[in-house]
């Protein structure tokens, strides 16, 4: 599933990168581009489906539901810019091994993101955030805010879609749900060439994560405790958005 949000320029590069053989089908999920994203996709001869822009968290839900009801056992999400291509085969290999959340670690070699061009604001933030993250949900992978993921059927039918954030912040509260529901979530090397055009998420929208992540995980620890507030409230009867 390739996510796209004003990505024309981006789509060629991407699918000649992608190891089409790994895939039974490639599909976009578009958050209604306003470029000529879906005319080159048409060009290319991917089937694409959009709908009214939401955000990342939107485009995400809205992608996952739609591979499934296509008939996908797992779905691997790659962004727009075709970064992270190389972390695909082993992701694969962690799903077929019963994993329902693989997590791509840029920081597998502690200092590799500075290497690719990180800034040291998104360096340190992202370490002591996805930190704060690993101890309150005791989990393993050390990069909770990658923008590489790989999705179980099983994980797309046990969260809870109708709640969380549309905008980028559902990466993380993706994370959250999936530990609730006590699904098997692991980590595989990923790198981001930030010296490359990419689409990761401005800064000022990284710093409101800030207040964000311990608000999830405040949340997480009160649902755990049989307090269900918030993203992790009692679900919602099933809609469909397509």
């Amino acid at each position: 599933m390739i996510m796209t949000y004003n990505c024309a320029d981006f789509l060629e590069k991407t699918l000649r990168l992608l190891p089409r053989e790994l895939f039974d089908t490639i599909i976009i999920a578009d958050d209604a581009s306003t470029d000529n994203t879906l005319e080159v996709a048409k060009s290319l001869g991917i089937a694409a489906f959009t709908h009214p822009h939401g955000g990342y968290g939107g485009n995400l839900k809205f992608g996952l539901q739609k591979a499934v009801a296509m008939g996908a056992d797992a779905v691997i999400e790659i962004h727009g810019d075709g970064q992270f291509v190389s972390s695909i085969p082993e992701a694969i290999q962690k799903l077929e091994q019963k994993y329902d959340l693989v997590l791509g670690n840029r920081f597998y070699k502690l200092l590799q993101p500075l290497k690719d061009r990180m800034s040291l604001v998104r360096y340190f933030g992202n370490l002591t955030l996805s930190l704060l993250g690993r101890i309150v949900l005791c989990i393993r992978p050390t990069d909770l805010f990658t923008g590489f993921r790989a999705y179980s059927k099983r994980l797309v039918e046990s969260v809870d879609f109708s709640r969380g954030s549309d905008d980028y912040f559902y990466s993380f509260e993706i994370i959250a749900l999936a530990r609730y529901a006590k699904l098997k979530i692991c980590q595989v090397p990923a790198r981001c060439f930030y010296n490359q055009a990419h689409t990761s998420i401005s800064l000022w929208k990284g710093f409101l994560e800030i207040g964000q992540t311990p608000f999830t995980l405040l949340l997480y620890v009160l649902a755990r405790v049989g307090i269900r507030v918030g993203i992790f409230a009692p679900r919602k009867e099933a809609t469909s958005k397509f």
